[in-house]
């Protein structure tokens, strides 16, 4: 029996998101158990504002553990009441951590630049484990709303039409995850500017000192980190972020019209992937969090050397030659045989 074109369409759907998600979810794995223990390694790391990271990563490991699941629920499941809402609120609640966490440690870094006299002080360096708290209870209290807030019907299959509202889809887009990355992009062009007008005074100085209107090497090297840290912000903020905002309006869209299930998977993976992938980009753009292992990688690379100096060392012979037994020819070389 020949199998019909439904049926190739699945199986082509299947491989799609196979070939999508599962590498992204590996890499993004492996990327964050990477920075995790470069972190709880490093005793110099144990901050404040290293825990909010922190909570972070393990958000942002769950959000890519979640990441082969979510192409997978735009179909038809047959599954009971229960089992049918974890598997569909389970990764909506990772990535609604992930993006809790994620704001969490922005807000951070923005109260630490802003106002770093009064850090010390303020609430989210004081009660740092209220705020991670948060950063988890509130997403579990909101995703959990579908329990109570859903169209399900007992002789219909599990899909998520029936598992989420459409006024939810957009109290949850448009009410939070939208308003929750333009705030954090808010927060990082304030960030900027404060850099920015702290190399401005860096460079006044410098003339006041030097009094000569050549630029200096530091003033370029200020200049160059600036430059480095504005081209960072924008390429996370179109790299990662427009992705996924494009994702969640054709999401909105497809349950409206009819658009391609491959198209939706691709997007879905792509901007999915992309916006998990932000706090890897932070990290490896922080020297601290991979200081243990460029450290571990560095002694075993002595270890190596040492061993294969040692290895040649005891391989080559032993020649002990007393001084008298020297030869002529090499003590008077000038001197004619006879």
């Amino acid at each position: 029996m020949e199998p019909s074109d439904g049926q190739t369409n699945n199986k082509t759907q299947q491989l799609l998101m196979a070939w999508l998600s599962q590498p992204l979810s590996t890499i993004i794995i492996l990327a964050n158990i990477f920075i995790i223990l470069g972190i709880l390694f490093n005793r110099k790391l144990h901050g404040t504002t290293n825990w909010f990271f922190l909570s972070l990563l393990f958000a942002d490991l769950l959000a890519g553990a979640a990441l082969p699941c979510i192409p997978k629920l735009s179909t038809e499941m047959h599954l009971n009441y229960y089992p049918c809402f974890f598997i569909y609120l389970t990764p909506n609640f990772f990535f609604l951590c992930f993006l809790a966490n994620l704001l969490v440690v922005h807000y951070a870094k923005y109260v630490c630049i802003i106002r770093p006299l009064h850090y010390q002080a303020s609430w989210v360096h004081r009660w740092a484990s209220l705020y991670i708290l948060l950063a988890w209870t509130a997403p579990l209290v909101f995703a959990c709303l579908p329990l109570v807030w859903n169209h399900w019907r007992p002789n219909e299959n599990c899909s998520f039409d029936l598992v989420f509202p459409r006024t939810y889809l957009y109290l949850e887009t448009y009410g939070l995850l939208i308003p929750s990355i333009l705030t954090m992009s808010f927060m990082c062009i304030q960030i900027l500017w404060v850099a920015r007008k702290h190399v401005k005074d860096i460079k006044n100085l410098l003339h006041s000192v030097t009094q000569s209107q050549a630029s200096s090497e530091l003033e370029q090297q200020l200049e160059l980190r600036n430059a480095k840290s504005i081209a960072s912000a924008s390429i996370i903020f179109l790299v990662c972020w427009v992705p996924y905002i494009v994702c969640l309006n054709i999401s909105l869209l497809a349950s409206k019209q009819s658009i391609s299930q491959s198209i939706r998977t691709v997007v879905t993976c792509i901007g999915s992937g992309s916006a998990v992938a932000v706090p890897i980009i932070l990290s490896l753009g922080n020297h601290q969090y991979t200081a243990f292992w460029r450290d571990l990688a560095t002694k075993v690379c002595k270890g190596c050397c040492q061993g294969r100096e040692c290895k040649q060392k005891q391989a080559q012979p032993n020649i002990n030659i007393s001084p008298g037994n020297i030869c002529i020819r090499e003590r008077y070389p000038r001197e004619a045989p006879g």
